[in-house]
C-alpha cells in the first residue's frame, strides 16, 4: 500500500505491529462473520423462525437481507484496509470508494469464477491430496490480495488525478501527508552519517598518501 500511494514506511514498530494485529482480528472477525452467515442456510433460519413464532418467514427475510449485510461488512473490511494501511493521512474516511468498489466487483467475479473452475475442471484432490484444499484456500488469497491492490491504485490514481486538475504538483508523487516520519527520519540520518564517516575516511586516506 505505501508503494501505491509512493510513500516510506515511517511508522515506528511499537506503533505498527499493534494496528497491524487490530486490522488482522479485525478483518478475521469481519470475514467471520460473513462465513457464518454464508454458512446459514434456509433450514437453519426455519429452525430459529419456527422457535420464535415467525415460521416461513424468518426464512424469507433472512433469504433476502443476508446479502445486503454481507455487502456492507465486506465494504466495511475494504475501507478500513485501505484508510489504516498505507502510512499516508487520507483526505476523509470513505466507506464506500469507487477503487473499493471496483476491488469488491473484482474479488467477487473473481470467487466466483475461481469457485467454478475448481468445482468443475480442476484436479488438485489428485495433484495435492489432503493439501488440496489449503492450495485453494491459498490461491483464493492471491486472488483477493490482487484485488484489494488494484482497488487500492485505482483510488490512488484518482486523488493524483484531482490532485492535478486542482493545480497541485502531483505528477512525480501524490501529495498526501505521511501520517509519521520517524522511521524515515532516523534511516535518513543514519545515512547521512554513513556518509559522512565515509567521506572522512577518503579525506584521511588521501591526506596519507
Amino acid at each position: 500500500m505505501n508503494r501505491i500511494y509512493e510513500i516510506d514506511e515511517g511508522r515506528p514498530a511499537w506503533k505498527l505491529r499493534p494496528l497491524q494485529l487490530v486490522l488482522t482480528l479485525a478483518a478475521l472477525l469481519l470475514a467471520a462473520a460473513v462465513a457464518f452467515m454464508l454458512a446459514v442456510s434456509g433450514p437453519v433460519a426455519a429452525a430459529v423462525g419456527n422457535a420464535i413464532g415467525l415460521g416461513a418467514v424468518a426464512q424469507t427475510v433472512w433469504a433476502l437481507a443476508k446479502w445486503p449485510v454481507i455487502l456492507v461488512l465486506v465494504a466495511l473490511v475494504v475501507a478500513i484496509l485501505y484508510y489504516a494501511t498505507p502510512n499516508v493521512q487520507q483526505p476523509k474516511f470513505r466507506w464506500l470508494s469507487i477503487g473499493s468498489a471496483i476491488a469488491i466487483l473484482v474479488w467477487v467475479t473473481a470467487s466466483v469464477g475461481f469457485g467454478f473452475y475448481v468445482s468443475n475442471f480442476s484436479n488438485y484432490n489428485k495433484t495435492y491430496g489432503s493439501l488440496a484444499g489449503v492450495i485453494v484456500f491459498l490461491l483464493w488469497l492471491w486472488l483477493t490480495n490482487l484485488a484489494l491492490l488494484f482497488g487500492a491504485e485505482l483510488d490512488a490514481e484518482l486523488e493524483r488525478g484531482r490532485q492535478l486538475q486542482a493545480g497541485i504538483p502531483a505528477e512525480s508523487e501524490l501529495q498526501l501527508p505521511p501520517k509519521d516520519t520517524r522511521v524515515v527520519d532516523k534511516n535518513q540520518k543514519a545515512d547521512e552519517e554513513d556518509i559522512q564517516r565515509g567521506r572522512q575516511l577518503r579525506h584521511t586516506k588521501g591526506q596519507r598518501e
